[in-house]
């Protein structure tokens, strides 16, 4: 390799990734990047030691030519939202290798998922891609933000992994889908502004504004969704469906075939405001966020990322 396409390189790698994986796979990391020394020019390895720890890490990464993410996509939420904090002329361009459950990032990126090995090869030879990262309340997002049931079976994978569960990917969501939408009472009214236009309201039970396809490990929520337009996609639901439909659609978007419904929309944005009369069950990237009202924007051409 006559060139490095990395540059200086800082990894941030997530020890406890995929039940404890990620040690593994950092040390693989160590072995791969010192021994091909065309790869980089130049390498730091560091471990997150607990939640948020990647984000200060990330944040403080000035001269560093690319920051690697090694973990779920709950480590790679964490790096960019520390790398959003450093000025774009000093923001160091990303890659991430993908270790653990969901791994949604991974596949808007195509990169190989609980790969180490591929993951690096991808990335040794990829090209780099200009994405946006949408904003909500001041925290960034790479590939999903969603309100109401849809939030709340997000929310309760997250808790079943932290109890060690053995599921994982669709198998997980699926199963805690059931659990959620078959408890499904009501939804959660707002208002909902896009773009400046008049306010719509809504009885919310999915309301999913995504950068990229997926969420819960493959399930294709907006099919059309393109992390490099410039663009937010949103999914909503404009009826309320009987219990029956609602499962039937929960199936279909695994496909993405639930698009076709009357009962939900899909639209492209720039901004949103939305106004919940009581706070709704809320997820970014998985982690849980608190509230009632929400200010939601794009920020195009945010990431420099190879993959």
């Amino acid at each position: 390799m006559a060139h490095s396409l990395l540059g200086r390189t800082l990894l941030i790698a997530n020890p406890a990734a995929h039940s404890g994986k990620g040690a593994a796979g950092a040390d693989f990391a160590r072995h791969f990047l010192g021994s091909y020394a065309t790869a980089t020019s130049g390498y730091e390895v560091r471990l997150t030691t607990g939640p948020g720890d990647a984000v200060g890490i990330a944040a403080g990464a000035v001269g560093f030519d690319t920051v690697l993410a090694l973990g779920g996509d709950g480590v790679i939420h964490e790096v960019v939202n520390g790398l959003m904090r450093l000025p774009g002329s000093a923001r160091p361009q990303l890659g991430v290798i993908p270790l653990g459950s969901g791994n949604d990032y991974a596949r808007t990126l195509g990169m190989a998922r609980n790969d180490v090995e591929g993951a690096f090869a991808q990335l040794v030879r990829g090209t780099v891609r200009e994405l946006e990262v949408g904003r909500v309340n001041g925290v960034h997002f790479m590939q999903t933000l969603s309100f109401g049931l849809d939030a709340a079976i997000a929310l309760d994978t997250t808790d079943r992994r932290a109890a060690n569960t053995s599921q994982e990917g669709e198998a997980l969501f699926v199963t805690s889908g059931l659990k959620i939408l078959s408890r499904a009472k009501g939804g959660f009214p707002c208002t909902v502004r896009f773009d400046g236009e008049g306010p719509v309201e809504l009885n919310t039970l999915i309301f999913a504004v995504q950068v990229g396809p997926t969420y819960g490990g493959g399930f294709r929520i907006c099919p059309d969704a393109d992390p490099g337009d410039g663009l937010l996609d949103v999914c909503y639901n404009v009826k309320k469906p009987p219990l029956p439909h609602l499962l039937a659609l929960f199936g279909l978007a695994r496909g993405g075939r639930h698009a076709r419904s009357s009962v939900v929309s899909l639209r492209h944005i720039r901004h949103a405001v939305l106004d919940f009369a009581e706070e709704p069950p809320c997820q970014v990237d998985g982690e849980r966020m608190r509230g009632a009202h929400f200010e939601i924007d794009v920020i195009p051409s945010a990431l420099r990322v190879v993959c």
